[in-house]
């Protein structure tokens, strides 16, 4: 069969490239055209568009760059019917992929299927009637989504996490990975440099009060060392690290993590954690979060749970004081500490699931679309 994909980012590139592994291994004839990256052609296909040339984030570099997305976004239209796929999958990047959604759905007769939802859960809802008119059949990561839609009457299919995969093929392969001798904290303060600038600094100053701790930033690999040096403060010894987040956390007693997937890593390797994520202009953002947001928690770990498991210092409660309140019980409370190793096994793991959400993704598209669907 013919498989048309569209992934906008470096992550959807990576969850699709593992996807498209999967099907060829069940459809040994798949053939494959896609918006993507290098992963996906590694896997093999036809790369129509890299994604660098979609990722515009933010209102003015949408703005100024936006006869090329509209450009790009023609081409994938006229592409997609010339081609004439068996199924369109789209992977995540709702500004560009729904609108795809749209045209496919009205203007062909090719099934539209969708894999890592749209987070419309948290803002945006109105995006449901988009999704359940152009979207055939939806694919989710996150096992709370299930019965977000099941609320909007619109069923979809849980396929696992990918975090799990992630996470189960290094421990696998890392069995013997000794521990650090000396007890470390580690801070993940972000893939973004805004984030790294707004967070590091504050992390590092409540980290150091711990003496007997040895501090690692994991880095993230598209920001250079140079930049992470800019914001540590002087006298503060850090070790910066590069390509071993796992490991980092897998040798740490405790992390400081901004939001995002890394709070969901950081609990499936079970280290106890704190989610910081400072905002300028913090009070004025709290009031907006409660208008705009329509979700209880920031961090992947606690929606996960449906519960605050983990403490979430944001925007102006994201201070040096809490921060080193919230460090001293996950270092040195033992009852604070086995109490987050066994929510998060019971909240957070068991309801992820087992390893496998590429295969059990691809095992369901295919029976799927060889019944017509």
């Amino acid at each position: 069969m013919k498989y048309y994909l569209i992934a906008g980012e470096a992550s959807g590139d990576l969850h699709a490239s593992n996807l498209m592994k999967s099907l060829k291994e069940l459809d040994k004839d798949a053939d494959f055209r896609f918006y993507g990256g290098e992963k996906m052609a590694a896997v093999g296909g036809t790369l129509v568009k890299h994604y660098r040339e979609l990722a515009y984030m933010g209102f003015i570099p949408v703005l100024l760059h936006l006869r090329t997305i509209l450009k790009n976004m023609r081409l994938c239209k006229q592409d997609i019917v010339s081609w004439n796929p068996d199924v369109v999958i789209l992977i995540d990047y709702p500004g560009f992929n729904l609108d795809i959604a749209k045209f496919v759905k009205s203007k062909t007769n090719i099934p539209v299927y969708y894999y890592i939802s749209p987070k419309i859960w948290a803002w945006k809802e109105h995006r449901i009637k988009n999704i359940k008119r152009d979207v055939d059949e939806l694919f989710s990561i996150l096992p709370f989504e299930v019965e977000f839609f099941k609320k909007h009457d619109y069923p979809i299919h849980y396929v696992g996490n990918p975090c799990v995969d992630a996470i189960s093929n290094y421990l696998a392969s890392n069995e013997k990975t000794v521990k650090e001798t000396s007890p470390t904290i580690a801070l993940l303060a972000g893939s973004r440099k805004q984030e790294i600038k707004d967070n590091l600094t504050k992390m590092l100053r409540a980290a150091s009060s711990f003496k007997d701790y040895k501090l690692v930033i994991a880095g993230a690999p598209n920001i250079e060392e140079k930049y992470y040096r800019k914001y540590i403060p002087e006298g503060i010894d850090v070790e910066i690290v590069f390509g071993k987040t796992y490991e980092v956390l897998q040798n740490s007693s405790a992390a400081l993590v901004t939001s995002g997937t890394a709070t969901l890593e950081t609990a499936i390797l079970r280290v106890p954690q704190v989610v910081c994520y400072y905002i300028m202009c913090g009070k004025v953002v709290s009031w907006l979060r409660s208008l705009v947001l329509k979700v209880k928690y920031i961090s992947l770990v606690n929606l996960v749970a449906d519960f605050p498991l983990v403490r979430e210092l944001v925007a102006d409660e994201m201070r040096e004081r809490e921060l080193t309140e919230e460090l001293n019980q996950l270092l040195l409370d033992d009852f604070y500490r086995n109490r987050m190793f066994s929510e998060y096994d019971k909240m957070v793991i068991a309801p992820l699931g087992e390893p496998g959400a590429s295969e059990h993704a691809a095992d369901k598209m295919v029976e799927l679309l060889r019944q017509g669907k």
